[in-house]
């Protein structure tokens, strides 16, 4: 059976989660890292040296790093679905999650750490204000890539919307100002239409 290890609260083991219900793997997860810790062990460390979540074990194939998790399940149980056959669309959902750990994640950091995990007396506003402000610009990338589009890769939910997905709905209800985006406001109304992604992607932050 596979076996996640990962908390719940965390983007990271959410997107994994997402994936794993879009494929209806039966698996089991392991609360692991933060407030349950368990990272220190040997066995955590033997499993990823980096004693980071999420990990999974897939009848002994260990994968670590969320987006090649979700690119390892898409490849393994949704070849023609999350993991597109045809090499170009492929390549599209690639892009963006690798889009999303590049220059969405770097920049989204500083806002959701400073809002959700600083006191309110110790926030470096204007970090935080231009954290904001710059993330307007990156999602408006997104946003002008979906005209036309049902999802990033075309008309189906591919691969390539989960770790982007993850981060839109963070960037969506983080108290914070936001550009009108038509084309991405779409797209987020129908990953909310998921029991996929209204399960483990919609949680309260901490």
């Amino acid at each position: 059976m596979l076996t996640i290890w990962g908390r719940s609260n965390s983007v990271n083991v959410q997107k994994v989660m997402w994936a794993v219900a879009e494929l209806g793997v039966p698996h089991q997860r392991i609360d692991a890292g933060g407030a349950f810790g368990g990272l220190d062990t040997a066995e955590y460390g033997a499993m990823n040296p980096n004693r980071k979540i999420p990990v999974i074990d897939d009848d002994g194939v260990i994968v670590w790093e969320s987006n090649t998790i979700v690119r390892y399940l898409a490849a393994t149980y949704g070849a023609g679905g999350l993991w597109p056959a045809d090499p170009a669309l492929r390549a599209q959902a690639d892009q963006w999650m690798d889009w999303m750990l590049t220059t969405v994640s770097p920049v989204m950091h500083p806002v959701f750490w400073g809002l959700v995990r600083t006191p309110p007396e110790q926030r470096d506003t204007a970090a935080i204000d231009a954290a904001t402000k710059d993330l307007g610009e990156i999602f408006a990338i997104l946003d002008g890539h979906l005209e036309g589009r049902t999802f990033v890769a075309g008309d189906d939910l591919t691969m390539g919307d989960i770790p982007v997905g993850a981060a839109c709905y963070r960037y969506n209800v983080l108290p914070i100002e936001r550009p009108s985006l038509p084309n991405m406001a779409a797209w987020y109304d129908r990953l909310q239409e998921r029991a996929a992604f209204r399960a483990h992607v919609m949680i309260e932050l901490s």
